[in-house]
């Protein structure tokens, strides 16, 4: 199918694609990977009246080290943020899985803002940055705002993005350098949508070898990224190095039921919420397993 007939705008820049929003494209949608928008437009399951092409702003693309924080612009491709040896060494928990977004040619043409402003729930991007605490820079007509991408993600690809807004950045802090993490995901192939994900950080005191705290965070298998904050007591309470094989094997167990417990009222009314709750679980424990193995090797 082809799509239904829109009037097409170029922005040269952040400002003219605001002004654009708040003009002659009022009534339209912004256009930047295009890699979820095209195949709407094509099946005709979205019939915005026009479009505004961000391809042209070369200043929304970049990843950039500023001391406390990594910034990376809302154009910056996935293919990109994969092979950046900044986010390998600054945020690995980003750099894992990032190489699990749909396949090579997708990524090579998404974008973070895309990907984040569609918010759909299998998208990998929403699930990680709630669990790195990012912050989600906004522009608009009155200005920029900071949003944390714990409430940037509101429902069923919902957003709490005005109309007018563009997102132009994601922050994400330095601060807390994690000791061990981990980011699964099931799907029945290869680069289909997660049917759920989890990203799991574990955080200490200098060289202790307690878990201070913990930021578990699961998606796919719920309408928005969700912190599974009972969890992250439990790992609080019960995790440390010296943690032997069975006691860590009970904790383990512990978790699995606990995410399972937690999650079911995100995942009621949806088809086989039992069996999703149970992968979810399964995949809190083996990325609690992983982060784990993790601290024990650095």
């Amino acid at each position: 199918m082809k799509p239904s007939r829109f009037r097409y705008y170029r922005a040269g820049s952040l400002q003219e694609a605001m002004d654009l929003l708040s003009g002659p494209a009022a009534d339209g949608k912004l256009l930047a990977g295009g890699q979820s928008l095209i195949p709407l437009l094509n099946l005709r399951l979205a019939r915005p009246e026009a479009l505004v092409d961000l391809n042209a702003i070369p200043s929304l693309s970049y990843i950039r080290s500023e001391g406390a924080e990594i910034a990376i612009g809302a154009l910056t491709r996935h293919r990109e943020m994969e092979f950046s040896a900044v986010l390998a060494e600054e945020l690995p928990l980003l750099a894992e899985a990032i190489p699990q977004i749909g396949h090579p040619a997708i990524r090579n043409r998404g974008t973070l803002g895309g990907s984040l402003a569609h918010a759909d729930p299998a998208a990998e991007l929403p699930c990680v940055l709630t669990a790195l605490d990012a912050h989600l820079v906004a522009a608009g007509p009155d200005g920029e705002r900071v949003i944390r991408a714990e409430d940037f993600f509101v429902g069923f690809y919902a957003t709490t993005l005005a109309h007018q807004e563009i997102l132009k950045e994601v922050r994400i802090p330095l601060d807390r350098r994690p000791a061990g993490w981990s980011f699964l995901e099931f799907a029945r192939r290869h680069g289909d949508f997660a049917l759920s994900e989890a990203s799991v950080l574990l955080f200490t005191e200098g060289d202790g070898d307690r878990c201070t705290s913990a930021r578990v965070v699961v998606g796919g298998s719920v309408e928005r990224p969700v912190r599974v904050k009972g969890v992250e007591k439990l790992i609080q309470d019960e995790i440390s190095l010296s943690t032997q094989a069975a006691p860590l094997a009970d904790v383990l167990r512990r978790t699995e039921q606990l995410a399972e417990t937690e999650i079911q009222s995100a995942i009621a009314g949806k088809e086989n919420p039992d069996y999703l709750c149970h992968l979810t679980g399964v995949l809190v424990r083996r990325g609690l397993e992983s982060a784990i193995g993790r601290w024990r090797k650095t």
